[in-house]
């Protein structure tokens, strides 16, 4: 892995934990709040594409499976992978993934429409596959009774799937820009 490709890594798992800071919003009906890190992993996907995407996601959970307490509401540690929430932890690498190889085969140039779409097919309904039925095993609860309060979340997902779509879809051009430059710069001297 080159130098550049380990700092968007590590940039995208401090993004991770900076959103995290922000206090996530308890539900009085489920165990799972509300938080704003879905966003950055939308984001990872979008801009960093699958591989980079999915690998900070890892490095991210690894940084919370040792006990940093970078999730919202200052959790952390090897027991939240294994609460409620964990479905929905273990999802985001490969929702990473997913978003970012779907982003990467995309015919370009990137619409916010596409990556609107793929945010909602690999952030949301991909990551809730995974989530509901983990809350719904751990909680020893049936998967509609995990499932409807889940429905809480769906605003606010949409919502990160619209920045998430804007924001990485300019990240990816000015990325795209700077590389250009970078090249021709490269080639004139």
């Amino acid at each position: 892995m080159k130098v550049r490709e380990m700092t968007y890594v590590s940039l995208f798992a401090a993004i991770m934990i900076v959103l995290g800071l922000l206090p996530p919003i308890a539900l009085p009906f489920t165990p799972v709040p509300i938080t704003a890190q879905t966003l950055g992993v939308m984001l990872a996907g979008v801009v960093l594409g699958a591989r980079l995407g999915s690998i900070s996601m890892i490095v991210f959970l690894l940084i919370i499976a040792i006990g940093v307490p970078g999730l919202a509401g200052g959790r952390g540690g090897l027991s939240v992978l294994f609460g409620p929430s964990a479905g929905y932890l273990l999802s985001w690498p490969i929702s990473a993934f997913l978003i970012g190889w779907l982003t990467d085969k995309s015919r370009q140039p990137l619409s916010v429409w596409k990556v609107f779409l793929y945010n909602i097919l690999a952030g949301i309904i991909f990551v809730y596959a995974c989530g509901i039925p983990v809350q719904a095993m751990v909680m020893d609860i049936s998967l509609k009774a995990a499932a409807i309060p889940s429905l809480a979340y769906l605003p606010g997902d949409l919502t990160k799937a619209v920045i998430a779509a804007i924001l990485g879809v300019k990240i990816r051009e000015r990325i795209k820009i700077n590389s250009q430059y970078t090249q021709t710069k490269t080639i004139s001297q």
